[in-house]
């Protein structure tokens, strides 16, 4: 069986369809992947064909709005030419993230398979999701009225009917979730209009760099920075987080990540690292301090690691309220990062209280949600 793993987003969102092509590879499966093209060399090396799509996301700057309907109409035409060039002889093409507008209409008109995965339970619309940060029916007009007309545009010119919900579309009737139970729970279990498996976690096989190991060796374990692919709008964040690192008497590790973090007066405390075994390193540090995708705050529960979420957008504030409900970290406060405001965030999150909770919390995060999910593709 050949399948196509498709996905527009960051390193959260290519990830875990990694994790999921290893296992798939592992029963035999022919896997191919469609990514943006700042994944394609690390995906290469792991020896899977890749096709990049679209521009390389780093480099981006977030679009004004006058330009996101000229954007989105852009986006769906590369979706439709790259798509239907990737997805030549597969038998499933799985789309993840709702920005997959083109993957379904190109699997209808192929006569293939198509499933669609979210990586938070608050990407998927649920009537008994009563929060603020559900999706909404207004939240699902605006959708459709941003990719409806240009979608519909590209179906018509296939020969295929119009559709009247583009969200309702690029979901399908069963979506499948890829979230860890015990983190982020489907909030009804015997729904079985959602498929719910555990989280898909890459095994990470890195070692460490030997500056890393001579640091975290050379005293206390230290405090974990990390915004990953976000962009920082502060130009004094790194500052802030040493500063609240040292106001809790402890050592820093800042990864650089997308935003380029760096500390301008490099100490003995305090050490910048770039792209690293989460992993590896998380069980060896007092807390992880993160913006709150996914991937990370999976990685950190399961290394039993507090942690202060400072979300930014979409689904983090999600997993900043889990963290903070779980009783394993503290979700940061809306507004300014301050070193005043980290530090106040640490502080719970490095109590005693919370880091026992964060420890007895890491054996209930499961680890087999990849291999789950491709022996259910298969079957």
């Amino acid at each position: 069986m050949r399948i196509l793993l498709s996905t527009i987003g960051s390193r959260g969102d290519v990830q875990p369809l990694v994790a999921l092509a290893t296992e798939l590879r592992a029963l035999g499966a022919d896997v191919h992947l469609c990514v943006p093209p700042d994944f394609e060399p690390w995906i290469a090396d792991l020896d899977f064909t890749v096709t990049p799509i679209g521009p390389e996301l780093r480099t981006m700057s977030p679009p004004a709005p006058e330009r996101m309907r000229a954007l989105a109409i852009e986006s769906v035409a590369v979706q439709f030419e790259t798509l239907t060039r990737a997805a030549r002889g597969c038998d499933v093409i799985v789309g993840a993230t709702a920005l997959q507008i083109a993957a379904r209409s190109i699997a209808e008109r192929m006569g293939i398979r198509y499933e669609f995965v979210a990586f938070c339970p608050t990407v998927l619309p649920s009537p008994i999701h009563a929060t603020p940060l559900a999706p909404t029916a207004s939240d699902a007009r605006r959708f459709h009225d941003l990719f409806g007309a240009t979608l519909n545009a590209h179906r018509a010119s296939l020969g295929l009917a119009p559709v009247d919900d583009v969200r309702a579309h690029v979901f399908t009737d069963r979506p499948w979730l890829a979230s860890d139970p015990t983190l982020g729970p489907w909030p009804d279990p015997d729904d079985a209009t959602v498929l719910q498996t555990p989280a898909w976690i890459l095994t990470d096989d890195r070692a460490l760099t030997p500056e890393l190991v001579r640091f975290l060796d050379a005293g206390e374990p230290p405090v974990y920075f990390g915004f990953g692919s976000m962009r920082a709008a502060q130009e004094d964040l790194a500052r802030a987080m040493i500063d609240a690192a040292r106001a809790a008497g402890r050592r820093a590790i800042v990864a650089r990540g997308w935003a380029d973090l760096a500390v301008a007066e490099a100490g003995s405390d305090c050490l910048t690292i770039g792209e690293v075994n989460q992993q590896a390193l998380f069980p060896r540090v007092a807390a992880v301090v993160h913006h709150g995708g996914a991937g990370t705050t999976t990685a950190a529960a399961l290394c039993g690691a507090p942690q202060v979420v400072v979300p930014q957008m979409y689904d983090q504030h999600y997993w900043a309220k889990r963290v903070e409900d779980l009783g394993i970290g503290r979700a940061h406060a809306p507004g300014a990062i301050t070193a005043a405001s980290l530090s106040g965030a640490l502080a719970h999150a490095l109590s005693s209280d919370v880091a026992a909770r964060a420890r007895a919390l890491a054996p209930d995060v499961r680890r087999d949600g990849a291999a789950i999910a491709a022996q259910t593709l298969l079957g």
